[in-house]
């Protein structure tokens, strides 16, 4: 019922903006020309800011990043992983990029030197409290939809990991930030939460 109610949301939340003019929507070329320092994202041609990230915010994001990254290199698997700013290019007509927290891509013919092309295998966003309803209803319709193998959703305010594993239609299923998750799209990679929450600053 949750996942339906999202879905019905997400669906009014998506087209909405789609009522504006073909012309107005912003394109590859229009996107990879505005400024360097630009904290946006793009979905079906609509901008959207983003928020700036909290201290927590990138604690939470190191600790991750460099407990997966050490995982890849001990087992020397083929995937790697990236921390934003990093564009994805989920679809190019309408436009919908987009730059994850953190995401993992096995495969390398996505990479390109200077984004994905595609949808990454494992993405994990940071809440920001500015906008919860980004990460929590848009993104997880977008990257479901556009291929992405599991969604983590870390919320340091609620203190909550949201695990979504799309390949096994296991979706919005709840942790708290004392729990050690497995990480669905690998065979023996666990996070400790709690290990990662003793670092934040409250």
């Amino acid at each position: 019922m949750y996942v339906i109610l999202l879905y019905i949301i997400m669906k009014g939340c998506v087209h909405m903006p789609a009522l504006q003019k073909r012309s107005d929507l912003i394109n590859l070329e229009q996107y990879e020309n505005l400024p360097e320092d630009s904290q946006i994202e793009v979905f079906d041609g609509i901008i959207y800011n983003m928020a700036s990230p909290s201290e927590d915010h990138q604690t939470i994001s190191m600790e991750l990043s460099t407990s997966i990254n050490n995982y890849i290199r001990s087992k020397k698997g083929s995937g790697k992983i990236f921390h934003a700013p990093f564009d994805v290019i989920l679809s190019n007509d309408p436009l919908t990029v987009v730059q994850p927290d953190i995401m993992v891509v096995c495969d390398k013919d996505k990479l390109d030197g200077k984004r994905c092309n595609g949808a990454p295998d494992f993405i994990i966003e940071i809440v920001s409290p500015e906008n919860p309803v980004d990460d929590y209803i848009r993104k997880l319709y977008y990257y479901q939809n556009a291929g992405v193998k599991e969604y983590w959703i870390v919320d340091p305010r609620r203190k909550t990991v949201t695990v979504n594993y799309f390949e096994k239609n296991l979706l919005n299923i709840q942790y708290s930030f004392d729990s050690i998750i497995k990480v669905n799209i690998y065979e023996d990679l666990y996070i400790d939460f709690s290990e990662i929450s003793s670092r934040l600053s409250d």
